[in-house]
């Protein structure tokens, strides 16, 4: 038989919604049991950009920028196609502000505004093109975790960076010798160890101690009521009760084969999260009686798999953002035709992979490429290549357009026609097929030497050898599983609160359904509402 452990509350997952949720219920007294699948910190949170999207922070008006609960929610709504739960919407916007700056103060996270950084689809209604909602965590010494520095899931490449310092960010990803090497002998880390990093030393001042490889097999109930978790740690079960909640913060399913090909919407081969999100949280919570919402949803991302390059045991995935938005590249589908803005959002952009073509009854959009020329290139580097470097072996080329279709198995007429009318347009300095270059953040995006105008997407593809890169239909983490309601709690089938059972992060729900504000649009109500789920849990009778 199992052998027990009592707490107050357990927490499962150590991304940043459990993270925060273990950090509430701790400061409000409760005995905080914190359990992570992997053997180490940190989950997808991580490996992110560390922002969270959050209207009406206090550092807009440190920064005069103006801002309100009803733009917010405008805003939202104009991105939901009326699949947002209202009362979640609104229950994100009014804590934002006060979970940011209860954060500033219990943690060491100092945030700051990413300068001048559009909201995603900034002319909606309610919609940022100045920016001011998106945070920065800036950059966090590990040195102030002792031995648990080690303990926690960090990129490969952008370990170091700052958001800004990252393509994400507006940066190339690339920093001159003497500051990598500070930020190395500090151990200083940007990015989304930046953002977790203060939360684990927080637990840890509170002698909140996490428990490595530690896996949920089951819910333990009474009756209706949830009162525990059975675990495999270490390969011993163990039974861990909650006198007064169990959080789910376990993250998505992407990692499940089984589950993505039953729930979401479109295909989804690339996923750049952890390998450890399978979907145990939302299969406890299935098997608990939960109600689901927002299933066919993830986080979509165009993305790119390196030959080659592993991660966590399995083929990284790479989300492709600096490179399709920078001057001299096009995406195009099997036929050589364009079929998106390249320089739109990720998330927006991965609904262009799901698009049907009724004759084939195929995806018409997939297989992709990004195809760029040679002065792209050389002036930009690409996938990790610096500028002026070569190209990487395992990027297909050819002398010529046509020659370059019919390696990689593109329409060698369609390809030589798409990339004559987009020169067309570049000329003409305006693209009448996808409208490149005529939103804020489009122009936000690709060359930081034209910021803000339509140079920084526009540009032609002129020079030999041309390379196509494939592209594959990604995600960040999925976005659906069990409803919560305002507090966190998860909903049954007839949507009531299952006694002792609470839910934040991707194996939730997500409040804000498929709506992706900004950069740090997941981030944001990740925070949000791991708080309140912490806070439910910690003071429920």
């Amino acid at each position: 038989m199992p052998f027990s452990i009592e707490y107050d509350v357990v927490v499962l997952g150590t991304g940043a919604a459990g993270l925060t949720a273990a950090l509430a219920a701790a400061r409000e007294g409760a005995s905080v049991g914190l359990f992570e699948k992997a053997a180490l910190l940190g989950g997808s949170s991580a490996i992110s950009g560390g922002v969270p999207w959050i209207p009406l922070n206090h550092h807009q008006n440190e920064a005069g920028i103006t801002d309100s609960r009803d733009e917010a929610l405008e805003y939202l709504a104009s991105l939901s196609l009326d699949r947002m739960d209202p009362a979640m919407a609104e229950a994100f916007v009014d804590n934002g502000r006060s979970t940011i700056e209860w954060l500033e103060t219990v943690t060491d996270l100092e945030f700051t505004l990413l300068p001048s950084y559009p909201d995603y689809h900034p002319e909606n209604p309610g919609g940022k093109p100045d920016g001011g909602r998106s945070l920065d965590p800036g950059l966090f010494s590990f040195a102030e975790l002792g031995p648990w520095s080690d303990k926690v899931v960090r990129s490969r490449r952008s370990a170091h960076l700052k958001i800004t310092d990252t393509t994400l960010g507006g940066g190339t990803g690339f920093l001159d010798d003497e500051t990598v090497q500070y930020r190395i002998d500090n151990d200083l880390r940007g990015c989304g160890n930046a953002l977790v990093g203060p939360l684990i030393k927080a637990l840890l001042d509170l002698d909140v101690t996490p428990v490595l490889d530690a896996r949920a097999l089951d819910l333990l109930r009474d009756g209706e009521r949830v009162t525990g978790v059975r675990m495999l740690v270490n390969g011993e079960e163990q039974d861990i009760l909650a006198r007064r909640g169990v959080v789910l913060a376990t993250g998505g399913f992407e990692w499940n084969d089984e589950l993505v090909a039953e729930f979401l919407r479109g295909p989804m081969t690339a996923p750049t999260s952890i390998p450890t999100n399978t979907g145990d949280g939302l299969l406890m919570a299935m098997r608990a009686g939960a109600r689901l919402g927002n299933m066919g949803q993830a986080w979509w991302v165009p993305a790119v798999q390196i030959p080659g390059d592993i991660a966590f045991g399995e083929q990284r995935s790479n989300l492709v953002n600096r490179e399709r938005t920078l001057p001299g590249a096009i995406l195009v589908n099997a036929r050589g035709r364009r079929f998106t803005n390249e320089a739109t959002n990720y998330n927006a952009l991965g609904g262009a992979f799901h698009q049907m073509d009724a004759l084939t009854f195929g995806y018409a959009n997939l297989p992709a490429w990004l195809v760029f020329d040679a002065a792209h290139a050389e002036r930009y580097g690409s996938f990790g290549t610096p500028p002026g470097t070569p190209i990487a072996d395992w990027i297909p080329r050819a002398a010529t357009l046509w020659a370059l279709a019919e390696q990689v198995g593109i329409e060698a007429d369609g390809l030589e026609a798409t990339v004559a009318r987009w020169n067309g347009f570049v000329d003409a300095g305006q693209d009448d097929d996808f409208a490149r270059g005529d939103s804020a953040y489009d122009r936000w995006s690709g060359d930081g030497d034209y910021r803000f105008t339509k140079e920084s997407t526009l540009g032609r593809l002129d020079e030999g050898p041309f390379y196509a890169v494939p592209i594959q239909s990604g995600t960040l983490g999925t976005s659906g599983g069990p409803r919560t309601d305002t507090s966190g709690r998860v909903l049954d089938t007839h949507l009531q609160p299952i006694t002792g059972l609470y839910a934040a992060g991707n194996v939730a729900a997500a409040p804000t359904a498929m709506a992706y504000g900004g950069a740090g649009g997941t981030l944001g109500p990740i925070l949000v509402f791991g708080r309140l789920a912490g806070l439910s849990a910690a003071t429920s009778a």
